[in-house]
């Protein structure tokens, strides 16, 4: 208790974020070389332990979120959660993807595969919902996955998200100097500096792209509320440039650019759907905003649904315009609608395009700047990353430390790595996320600790493995068969289908929601786990080979820093077994008051 209560003390006592010794490697595995060779002769165990180890909801939104030292301000409501998530999602995917989409791979229909992504988008949003209003902490689907999922598959999970977060604002950030270089009437190149030592993929140094980043990171860092303001009268802008260009594009539509609506077949659509999906990643960072909001219950699933419908009639409306103003052998890859209206006679219009190319990037660059730092600052709560990570600054309450680093990150490769090199990182690591995050919304409402007996979890365990195993089959065969072949998803499809409903019939829900639940549990998390994995198989397979290699490097650093410092942070805390559990729980305050 007396050490306890020192280290109450001290994080009383600081003023603002510190930086000393403890406040990155604090645990006892690091205290010397003795400690940490012992604790890397227990990685078996310890890894055991960690791997069926489960957080609580209390110990999220208590204990882990006290770790920062001071409480993030509440001053975000459904409003500034709906402007959010348009700033979040409408951005680079819909200027930049649709173009080259609807040219080279789904043609005119590349209106369906935005409706395809759409539908599994909404999906997700639903599930991340139910967790967000009741988990409402910084974490996003890391605290989920850990409440429901565990220890481990939450670092993965994390790992690949962040990851995503920097190589989509690098990406963001080089495309904003394209379209700042096209409203100035110059080649993107005529603002970077060429090396032409270095490789020529790495060799166009961006300065704008880190200026950019720059002043998008001193803004998230003063403040929440005010990064909404300057989100909100930014999105508005930006939605006005979205309108104009649907009006004036329809006024110059020609229906006959539609007579080869499918020129690709449904393949190219479906392929399509997958890298299109990045056009709608970022509603994830709205909900690491729970821990912000005044009324989560209400707020979040205003703030999600409603910003999700808005942007995917806007994308569909875009989709459409686009390919009815040119042929889509003739649409431009890099600036699409640009080019498009100086096809029909309106060069004028570019400038307008370009001008709301840029307020949208700049905007997903913020959205993405607070969400990917509140994801970081959550995971070193629980000390899988330096805790030096987690602290909150007590007069701006914002996340500093956390949001200078990821944004550090996000500079240094826009500066040098160019754009085709980032846009083939795209979609695969959300994709799995919101797979994982779906999975563990029906372990959530289907399986409770010491509640459910061992024949309902048996049920349970075997349902998902033929949702799992069938939605992993159709897409393994679509990515491998040719356009006609059909044969096996006489099979899988059934399958899937059986085994949702066999967990609808046969097991019991063991939990219902407190505040806001899915509805058509488990229809539409299961369609959610399989529509998602069904576009995984639509990626190629040098993504899987990059997803491969990053998860590897998250598993080195997991082994040798994240395991045993959070071993040793959970081991202080206090867990649990609960009686006839499925797994231990990390109990945090609970156990204390218990003793």
């Amino acid at each position: 208790m007396g050490a306890d209560g020192a280290n109450g003390d001290e994080g009383i006592r600081r003023r603002g974020c510190s930086c000393t010794k403890d406040d990155f490697l604090p645990e006892e595995s690091f205290k010397s070389w003795d400690n940490y060779v012992q604790a890397l002769k227990e990685t078996p165990s310890r890894f055991m332990d960690r791997v069926f180890t489960r957080s609580l909801d209390t110990t999220e939104i208590q204990e882990i979120k006290a770790r920062s030292q001071h409480e993030m301000k509440k001053n975000l409501s459904w409003w500034d959660l709906i402007w959010f998530g348009i700033g979040a999602v409408i951005g680079a995917g819909i200027f930049v993807l649709t173009g080259l989409q609807a040219k080279e791979v789904a043609g005119p229909a590349v209106v369906i595969s935005y409706v395809v992504s759409g539908v599994s988008a909404m999906l997700s949003v639903f599930c991340y919902t139910e967790f967000a209003v009741e988990i409402p902490v910084a974490g996003g689907s890391f605290a989920y996955l850990r409440v429901e999922l565990g220890d481990f598959m939450a670092f993965i999970a994390a790992g690949n998200i962040l990851l995503e977060y920097v190589i989509g604002g690098a990406a963001v950030a080089r495309s904003w100097t394209s379209y700042f270089a096209t409203l100035c009437n110059h080649d993107p190149d005529d603002f970077r500096i060429i090396v032409h030592s270095m490789p020529e993929d790495y060799g166009h140094l961006d300065p704008i792209a880190v200026f950019v980043v720059a002043a998008v990171c001193i803004l998230a860092v003063l403040s929440t509320k005010g990064s909404s303001r300057f989100n909100y009268v930014a999105s508005i802008i930006h939605v006005i440039v979205i309108l104009f260009i649907i009006i004036a594009g329809f006024s110059k539509a020609d229906t006959k650019n539609y007579s080869n609506f499918t020129p690709f077949g449904v393949r190219g659509i479906f392929k399509s759907s997958a890298v299109l999906f990045f056009a709608y990643v970022g509603f994830d960072a709205v909900s690491t905003m729970a821990e912000e909001t005044k009324n989560p219950a209400r707020d979040i699933p205003i703030g999600l649904v409603g910003s999700m419908v808005i942007t995917t009639t806007a994308y569909c409306l875009l989709a459409v315009v686009l390919c009815l103003m040119q042929p889509y052998p003739q649409i431009d890859k890099d600036a699409p609608f640009s080019v498009a209206f100086e096809a029909v006679g309106m060069s004028w219009a570019k400038y307008v395009v370009a001008a709301g190319a840029l307020k949208g990037m700049t905007t997903v660059l913020l959205v993405s700047a607070v969400g990917q730092a509140r994801y970081l600052t959550h995971i070193a709560r629980t000390h899988m990353m330096p805790p030096w990570l987690a602290q909150v600054h007590p007069k701006t309450g914002t996340p500093i430390n956390a949001t200078i680093v990821m944004l550090t990150a996000t500079a240094i490769i826009g500066f040098f790595t160019d754009l085709g090199i980032l846009a083939d990182l795209l979609s695969i690591s959300t994709l799995f996320i919101f797979m994982l995050v779906a999975l563990a919304l029906l372990v959530r409402r289907y399986y409770v600790s010491g509640e459910t007996t061992t024949a309902n979890r048996n049920k349970l365990i075997a349902c998902i493995a033929v949702i799992l195993g069938s939605s992993i089959a159709t897409a393994t065969y679509w990515g491998l068969s040719d356009d006609n072949d059909w044969i096996a998803y006489v099979i899988t499809v059934p399958l899937w289908f059986l085994g949702t409903l066999g967990l609808w019939l046969f097991v019991p829900q063991a939990r219902n929601p407190k505040l806001w639940g899915v509805p058509l549990v488990p229809w539409l998390p299961s369609a959610s786990i399989t529509i998602n994995i069904f576009l995984l198989g639509s990626i190629d397979g040098a993504s899987f080979a990059r997803f491969g290699i990053w998860t590897v490097v998250l598993l080195l650093y997991y082994f040798f820093f994240g395991l045993h410092a959070t071993y040793d942070t959970a081991k202080e805390s206090g867990e649990n077994k609960i009686e006839n559990g499925w797994k231990k729980v990390e109990e945090g305050v609970v156990s204390s008051e218990a003793k």
